[in-house]
């Protein structure tokens, strides 16, 4: 079986890459999926983040009300350039260790299922999170600055100018794209045409399975 990381900055479209890796043969996980899952009530984690943050971040169910809690984490100016994510490695310090390892575990029980197997997760911060030792092979996904900001954008639907305050704000919490690159195996750029974009995943497919997944010896970039 063969680990694979799949991330890339804020807005590169990494689950548009993963859907097309598992619509070649790849298992995929998303991070943020598993981070939800242990956020419900009665988990550890959510227990630890009730602890930390207070009860003001539930709903009336009891269940994680996700807005008040990036509020608590980033302050009730969410999207100001100067607001301070002062509690983010707080938050990180209780989610990430059990996401690292539920990623694991998912990984070794789809290489049981089938030894040829390749388990891709996908997830922003990999590196950030130390996390690259769980991988054979890592996948960068990147895409232009403006580009960045008009799909934040979108899909927070809120006007220009407050996405690329907050895509700054958060790109300056982790790793530089050119630091994702250089420790990638593979780069992928999704600034094109998604027909672009799929020719690439498709080509990193077939380098996954060259040679009995032998590992390239610098980044390759398509």
């Amino acid at each position: 079986m063969l680990k694979v990381g799949l991330t890339g900055a804020i807005a590169s479209g990494k689950s548009v890459v993963g859907e097309m890796f598992v619509a070649l043969g790849a298992h995929l996980v998303q991070a943020d999926c598993i981070a939800h899952e242990l956020m419900s009530p009665g988990q550890p984690v959510y227990t630890e983040v009730v602890r930390h943050f207070g009860a003001s971040i539930l709903n009336p169910d009891m269940t994680v009300n996700r807005a008040k809690l990036a509020e608590a984490v980033f302050g009730p100016k969410r999207f100001s350039s100067t607001a301070k994510p002062s509690r983010v490695d707080e938050l990180n310090r209780i989610v990430h260790p059990e996401v690292l390892r539920k990623q694991e575990v998912w990984m070794n029980t789809v290489g049981r299922a089938d030894p040829q197997a390749i388990a891709i997760v996908e997830a922003a911060l990999i590196l950030e999170a130390g996390a690259a030792k769980q991988f054979d092979r890592l996948v960068v996904v990147t895409c232009s600055d403006e580009q960045r900001v008009a799909r934040f954008a979108s899909r927070q639907k809120i006007d220009i100018e407050t996405a690329r305050k907050e895509v700054a704000r958060r790109m300056a919490a982790q790793l530089s794209e050119a630091e994702k690159i250089a420790a990638s195996d593979y780069v992928i750029d999704n600034s094109k045409s998604l027909d672009q974009t799929r020719q690439q995943v498709a080509q990193v497919w077939r380098e996954f399975h060259f040679n009995n997944f032998e590992k390239p010896s610098e980044p390759y970039s398509l």
